[in-house]
Order: C-alpha cells, then structure tokens, then sequence
C-alpha cells in the first residue's frame, strides 16, 4: 500500500496513514469470512490469539513514532521486501513442510509466532504472514497449519492496530471530511474481495510450490523500488 501510493503520487498525510492501516480490517473480515467455523471454537482458541497478539501490543506501543515515520518510506519497503525475499528463499530448506505432527498451538507458541510477528511491524516491506508462518514453522507447525494460524493471528492484531490507529486520529482533533468516509467504506471493501481471493489460493501455492515462488518475487520488487528510488525517479510519473 506504500508503493502504490507512491505509484499514484499520493503524498503521506495524517488521513493517508490512517487509511492504509483502517481498511485492512476488510481483509481482516475476509479472514473471519472463510475461518468462520474457526471462531466458534473453544475459550482456548481465543487464548492462544491473545497471547500471540502481546508482542506485536507491545511493540507497537514501545515504537509508534518510528512505525508511523517507516510508513512514510518507499525505500524502507524496498529493503523489507529484500530481507523477506532472502529468507523465503531458503525457508523451504530450514523447514520441514509437513512439519512435526506432535506440534501443538499451545501459549509458549503462541507467544513465539506472535514474537516474529514483530519483525513486519518494525519493518514496512517484511510480510506479516510470511513473519508469522515462519514463526509456526520454526515450532514445527507445518506449512498449512502454520499458515492458517497466521491468518487467524491477523484478526486480533489488525483489529487492534485499526483501533489504535482510528482512536489517535480522533483523539488528535481530526475528523473525516465528507468525501473521505466512502473512501474508507469501498478501500475495505475491495481488501475483503482481495483477500477472500488471496487466501484462498495462498494456502494452495503455499502447499504446491513453497516458499521460493515469493522470495523470488520479492527480491525482483524491492530490486525494482530501490533502483527508482535512488535513482531519483518520481514513482508517480510511472
């Protein structure tokens, strides 16, 4: 979302960065849409979301400034994408796809795949999902469990992240302008029919072809953003 608002030219302002954070709760619906058997599951299930959710709540609260002021930087999505593309290209080498069938999401897991989930908060360009999955696969979890429980993982973070977000805009004195809320209602729109596409064929290119397919895009991508970028070209002339 930083790089297509740099490809459309559309400078950071206090409603920009408000918007790219308020309508990934669309997608977040989209997660809640297909997992929805999931959430009538037992007290526990909601247990281990909110323990995985602490490190990322506690992150964001240690390094708002720094989030905010990353969001404002395409070359900083550049090098996340790098870094990312690096791991994912070897990550099909560290892991063992199926992973251990005796793993279990229990709250030491939990709170280590939410731990991972740090590094995309600290790093615009560097996957969420793709943070956590590795996390689930670093405790054995298996490529499509631990791809299913990074999505559920979404679901609490984004909604807090929302929140946040939404409560320090208004807390700053600013309010929506008449044309920016249906901006806001057809952004989270879109994400949540994205998404419901985006997951849905995620986790079957996940299971088909690993990790290499996306490290490989990634590395191309910020390859490209960063030749722009310290080349001096205007993203928004492209």
């Amino acid at each position: 979302m930083i790089v297509a608002g740099a490809l459309l030219g559309i400078e950071p302002t206090v409603f920009s960065k408000t918007y790219t954070v308020a309508i990934q709760l669309g997608a977040i619906l989209a997660v809640v849409a297909v997992y929805w058997e999931r959430f009538f599951q037992t007290l526990r299930f909601y247990l281990m979301l909110a323990i995985g959710v602490v490190p990322a709540l506690i992150f964001g609260f240690l390094f708002g400034d720094w989030i905010d002021h990353a969001l404002e930087r395409v070359d900083v999505v550049g090098y996340g994408l790098l870094i990312g593309g690096v791991v994912l290209l070897f990550a099909d080498r560290w892991f063992n796809a199926e992973g251990n069938p005796e793993a279990e999401i229990n709250p030491k897991n939990s709170l280590i795949i939410g731990a991972f989930q740090c590094f995309a908060i600290l790093l615009p360009g560097i996957s969420r999902s793709a943070s956590t999955i590795i996390g689930g696969l670093t405790r054995g979890l298996g490529r499509k469990r631990a791809a299913e429980f990074s999505f559920l993982l979404a679901v609490p973070t984004m909604v807090a992240a929302t929140g946040y977000k939404l409560l320090d805009f208004f807390k700053d004195g600013n309010r929506f302008a008449e044309n920016e809320l249906p901006l806001l209602l057809t952004g989270n729109l879109v994400a949540f029919i994205v998404a419901w596409i985006a997951i849905k064929g995620f986790i079957q290119l996940l299971e088909k072809k690993g990790f290499f397919v996306f490290g490989v895009y990634r590395i191309i991508a910020g390859g490209i953003i960063l030749l722009l970028y310290y080349a001096g070209l205007d993203m928004a002339l492209l």
